[in-house]
Parts: C-alpha cells; sequence; structure tokens
C-alpha cells in the first residue's frame, strides 16, 4: 500500500501500531517505598496539612542543610501515627509536640511520629522536625535532581535545589505527597554567609544579621497553599532589579535575581517574563499568585518552575539553550525557559495534579503555552507551525499517564503529544475564543487547587460541550497515532478511523482538492460523494493523526 502520511514518518506508524496499546511498561518492580512515597496512606489521609515554618541553615562550604520545619495540620480522622518523608542520607533526629519528644519509626524514606497527645478531630495541631544532613548532590539537574553546590565567575558559591521527580524530601522533613498542599502558606527563613543571599518563594518580610556568625537570614513568606517540589532555596551573590506588571488583578510585582557578572544581560533578556505575563494571562487567565509576587530567579541548572520563584538558567539567549525545539524558526522567537516555566504557574502550581501519574496536567499545558504565547504576538499560523514542528520529538514508546499511587510518572511524551494533543483538541472545538475561556475556566475552576486527570477531561469536554472522553484515551492512555484511512472509487470517498482505541470517533477536518470538509469517521467505514473522479484528499496538518490511501491511486 501507499501511504500519505501527516506529519509523521512511516516507521513511526509502523512501530506504534506493532505495539498496539501496551499500557504500561512492564519491567518495573515495585516496592514498599514506592507505596510509602506514592500512595495516600493511612498516615496520610488522617490529617489535613495547613501550614509550614521551614528554617534552616546553609554551610556551603560543609554542603550541609540543618534545620526545623513546624509542622500546622488539621485532624479530619482518627490516628496517631503521622507519615514524613525525609530521605537519606538526610536524617530526622527529633520530633517534638507540646513540648515532648515523640518516638519515631523509620522506614526507609518515610519516617512514622508516634503522636501521645490525643488528635482530636476538627482541631489543629503542631509538630517540630529537627534534621539535618548532607542532601543529595544533583548529578544532572533539574532532570536528576538534588542539591547543585558549584560557583559563580567569581568563585564565590552559587547553590540551588531541583527536585521534581525525587521530591521534596531530598533536603526537608514534610509530607511529600501532592495531592496536600498547606492551605494557608508558608514561611521560609534560610541563614546563609553574610556575603551571600537566599532567595526563596513568596515575599522578603525580613533580613536579619547575626554578626557574631557572620551570616544573614532571609524571611520569605508565601500567603498561598504551594506545592512541595516548588519549595527552593537560591544561593548566591545576586543582585536584583524588578518592574511593575499591571495585570487582570491590579499591579504584579515582578522581581529580578541575577549573579552580578550578568546583571546587563539578564536586563535585556528578562523582557520576555513580562511579554510572557501578558501572553499568558490572556490565555490562562490571571496570574495565580499575585500576593506572592512573580520572581525569575538566575540558578545553576537549566530551570524549574518553582512557586512564585521561578529559576532561570538557558544562558541569556532564545530558544531552548540556543535550539529551536520545533526547527520551524519561531522557536528562536522567545526564550524557552521564562515561557515554559512561567506557563508552570498556571499549570503545575496553581493546578497541581493529586497524583504524578498524571503529571501530563503540568507539562502538556507548559508545553502548549509555547505555541500559544507565539500565537499572542506573531499569530495562529506561526503558533501552529512551532506545535506540528515539535511533534519530531514525540516518542510514543509508552503512554503519557502513568502508574497511580506508586510515585510513577508517564512518558516524556506528555510535553509535546500532549502539547499536540490540546492542539488538536482547539480544532475540534472550532471556536478560538470559547477554547480561550475554556483554558481560563479550568484556572478558574480549580484554582489552588489539586485534581485528577478525570477533572481535568470532563471539565473540558463539558465546556466544548463535546465528549472527548475518546480524544484522551488515544492520547493519554495509548501510543499508537490515529490513522484516517480512506479510499476514493467512482466518486465516493469511503473514511474510517484505524490504530485506534475502541469507540475512536474524532471528528476531524480534511480538504478536498480546495474545499474543507468537516467528516466524523468511527472505526467503521462511511462514505460520501465526491464531485469529481479523483479529488486530491489531505487531512489538516493542525490534526496529530496520520493518512493512509488504502487504494494507493
Amino acid at each position: 500500500m501507499k501511504l500519505k502520511l501527516s506529519a509523521l514518518s512511516l516507521s513511526l506508524i509502523l512501530c506504534s501500531g506493532t505495539l498496539q496499546a501496551q499500557m504500561f511498561p512492564h519491567d518495573k518492580q515495585f516496592t514498599r517505598q514506592d507505596t510509602l512515597r506514592g500512595s495516600i496512606t493511612p498516615e496520610r489521609a488522617w490529617w489535613d496539612l495547613q501550614y509550614y515554618n521551614l528554617q534552616v541553615h546553609v554551610d556551603p562550604e560543609a554542603q550541609t542543610i540543618t534545620g526545623t520545619n513546624t509542622v500546622r495540620y488539621k485532624v479530619v480522622g482518627p490516628q496517631n501515627r503521622l507519615q514524613i518523608d525525609l530521605q537519606p542520607p538526610m536524617q530526622l533526629t527529633r520530633a517534638v509536640q507540646g513540648g515532648k519528644e515523640l518516638k519515631i519509626d523509620d522506614e526507609g524514606n518515610a519516617h512514622f511520629i508516634n503522636l501521645a497527645e490525643k488528635q482530636e478531630i476538627g482541631k489543629e495541631y503542631e509538630v517540630v522536625l529537627y534534621f539535618g544532613g548532607k542532601p543529595k548532590v544533583a548529578k544532572r539537574p533539574p532532570w536528576d535532581g538534588g542539591l547543585t553546590w558549584s560557583k559563580d565567575g567569581n568563585g564565590l558559591p552559587f547553590i540551588a535545589n531541583s527536585n521534581q521527580g525525587l521530591g521534596a524530601s531530598i533536603w526537608w522533613p514534610n509530607k511529600d505527597h501532592p495531592y496536600d498542599e498547606p492551605d494557608q502558606g508558608m514561611m521560609i527563613s534560610v541563614e546563609v554567609p553574610e556575603n551571600l543571599m537566599d532567595v526563596s518563594n513568596g515575599r522578603l518580610i525580613k533580613t536579619d544579621h547575626d554578626k557574631k556568625k557572620k551570616t544573614k537570614t532571609y524571611h520569605w513568606q508565601v500567603v498561598n497553599p504551594i506545592n512541595n517540589y516548588g519549595v527552593n532555596i537560591n544561593i548566591g551573590d545576586y543582585v536584583h532589579f524588578d518592574e511593575t506588571y499591571q495585570g487582570e488583578k491590579g499591579k504584579l510585582d515582578m522581581d529580578y535575581y541575577v549573579l552580578r557578572e550578568n546583571l546587563e544581560k539578564a536586563k535585556k533578556q528578562f523582557a520576555d517574563a513580562k511579554r510572557t505575563m501578558q501572553a499568558l494571562e490572556y490565555w490562562f487567565g490571571p496570574y495565580p499568585f499575585y500576593e506572592d509576587s512573580y520572581k525569575l530567579v538566575e540558578a545553576p541548572y537549566l530551570g524549574m518552575e518553582h512557586q512564585s520563584s521561578v529559576t532561570y538558567g538557558n544562558g541569556y539567549q532564545n530558544g531552548y539553550h540556543g535550539m529551536d525545539l520545533s526547527a520551524s524558526g519561531w522557536g528562536m522567537k522567545f526564550d524557552f525557559i521564562i515561557v515554559h516555566e512561567s506557563a508552570h504557574e498556571w499549570f503545575a502550581n496553581n493546578i497541581t495534579d493529586k497524583d504524578v501519574a498524571d503529571m501530563w496536567i503540568h507539562e502538556s499545558f507548559a508545553a502548549y503555552a509555547e505555541n500559544l504565547f507565539l500565537n499572542y504576538f506573531y499569530g495562529k499560523e506561526a503558533s501552529a507551525e512551532y506545535v506540528i514542528g515539535t511533534r519530531m520529538r514525540i516518542q510514543n514508546e509508552s503512554p503519557i499517564i502513568g502508574i497511580y499511587d506508586m510515585n510513577y510518572e508517564g512518558s516524556g511524551d506528555m510535553y509535546y503529544k500532549g502539547a499536540n494533543m490540546l492542539h488538536t483538541i482547539r480544532q475540534i472545538v472550532n471556536d478560538d475564543e470559547k477554547w480561550r475561556q475554556i483554558l481560563r475556566g479550568l484556572n478558574k475552576e480549580f484554582y489552588h487547587q489539586t485534581v485528577t486527570t478525570e477533572q481535568v477531561e470532563s471539565y473540558i469536554s463539558e465546556q466544548a460541550g463535546k465528549d472527548l472522553s475518546k480524544v484522551f484515551d488515544q492520547y493519554l492512555r495509548d501510543i499508537r497515532v490515529p490513522v484516517f484511512e480512506y479510499a476514493i472509487k467512482e466518486k465516493r470517498l469511503g473514511y474510517r478511523w484505524n490504530n485506534v482505541v475502541e469507540g475512536f470517533n474524532m471528528p476531524v477536518k480534511v480538504k478536498i482538492d480546495d474545499k474543507e470538509v468537516w467528516l466524523e469517521p468511527s472505526t467503521e467505514w462511511k462514505s460520501m460523494e465526491l464531485g469529481a473522479e479523483k479529488p486530491n484528499v489531505v487531512v489538516d496538518p493542525n490534526f496529530y493523526v496520520a493518512s493512509m490511501n488504502v487504494l494507493g491511486d
């Protein structure tokens, strides 16, 4: 048969079809530690996190972190054993409640604190955790995370954490599961050598000087809920500049912290931050953390979406390390890290997945935001060329959704396959203003919440007025690329979907010669009359599908 492919290679389609619907890799052997980390255990379920007061001392020379974390929580069920997570080589040394030291049962990364005081449902309590040690050093941040202990161009310490995959418990003790965030925010107090500065989440409310110890302590207050992996420390010889953005909720403070040696480059490059805010507020709604401000902070790695403290290490250049990930040319029109990581303020920080298996909610929308930025400043055609160009990076080797309750995320296709799925759904909605309101509505409906895939899918379907469940099944839970099969015979066009999940019925726009036509294929053959013997049939390339002329004419 002769194949006519839509933005995909023949080898990719054949591979996807051969593998069929393999849902998950079968070589992963899960352990009790996976369950303790990835599930809502009984020792987690009974208490609702309210507030963290994290106080740490960072010693750059010894590469150690010591401190306390006071955890405030509300009792929502019967229990007197509390799970706190902290990963070796860090050690949880003490736990105190009401002035009494508590017994701790250690089980790998999980630590079970036996509470002596009766825990009354509806009441709030605090437990103070003491900890310290040399945290895991990041080998390849931010992907293989941990603490990065580096030096700037002047030989001064340049330090930061990055721990999205490994978890915040690599350096501080907490309830390390995404489903529960501190409803009342947190305080982050970081003590560093007097010649350095710490930049963390939220707003700087005061700085303490200890002349005897020759240290400074920076106190940062976060008033909104915050996801654990978004909590960060950035330590270096920082200089600061700022601006104000007049946004949808009023004045937004935008603060920039960069190494002294990079100030002039940053003043030029960080112009993309305000542009990003303009574009993403248009598409996603108001920036979700006006109270905590927006910061862009230089870090000794590529970058991460730390809430209200977005980290940056893209070398003060456009693209992704100076490269266009789409090969369309449009990827060089913006600084990838500023746009992508800032987009996570809406998807990841405002709307957070309840289980890391649903991390596509973070990454698919952030990757999709890249082309929405282009749409805002350069037009719809430019944005389409960009997102279509990123298809070459899709692997289709395993599903986007991971395995639940095991701290096991899905494949890296959550970035650009997810973005192309959303771009495809935009075509199905076929009303750009309606689509924009759906994106904005997600951030309003799930404002400062943790959510499931089902909630996001249902909301989009309901607002679109179309049942998109099979579309989500196809792109999130299956590895195959849908194939639009067609045949032309005696002035009739036959068509159907193949290489799809059962019941797949996504509408699609095709061009028959010069006429655009909407078709509603299913997995069964349908047909329509044509006005010509052998017209040219082309699927709209904005749909992430392939096409095949089964007769090969």
